[in-house]
């Protein structure tokens, strides 16, 4: 393994869906934020396009919802030559037609020095995940007293 690949985080990518193709552009902001304080570091991010015949086609980094405000060329670049056909074509297929998404890949460079301590160690990942935040409502919602789970 390459010293580059040694001394990274680790790495996930997020598929972000916009129904009605409504990007205000808010997240933006925030993303870049993250990255100029070193907590993460944009590795791929395109965004897609679903056709309400079910088509899927990559969108041009640019002012996205047309309201010559939101500048995203800060943004061109970022391509790591992770993301294929493929990806792109498996990421349309969860979202609903007429929709847009982005596809972010990202490295998590706050995690980057226990990765690298856990490898120097023999550690190795066997199993990650991530829990939506609306599954963890709908789950502590189901615990409730009163909700039908015996309790009253």
């Amino acid at each position: 393994m390459s010293d580059d690949f040694e001394d990274m985080g680790p790495v996930d990518y997020l598929v972000v869906e916009f129904p009605g193709n409504r990007m205000t552009g808010e997240g933006f902001t925030l993303l870049l934020d993250l990255v100029d304080r070193g907590i993460v570091r944009i590795l791929d991010l395109l965004f897609i396009r679903k056709d309400l015949d079910g088509g899927v086609v990559v969108v041009e980094l640019k002012d996205l919802d047309g309201d010559g405000e939101l500048d995203l060329s800060v943004f061109e670049g970022a391509s790591s030559g992770l993301l294929g056909e493929d990806d792109v074509l498996e990421a349309g297929t969860a979202l609903q037609p007429g929709s847009s998404a982005g596809i972010l890949v990202y490295e998590n460079l706050w995690a980057a020095p226990l990765a690298r301590a856990l490898r120097r160690s023999g550690a190795q990942l066997v199993a990650g995940g991530r829990i939506p935040v609306q599954a963890l409502l709908a789950s502590l919602d189901a615990e409730e007293p009163g909700t039908g789970d015996g309790d009253t």
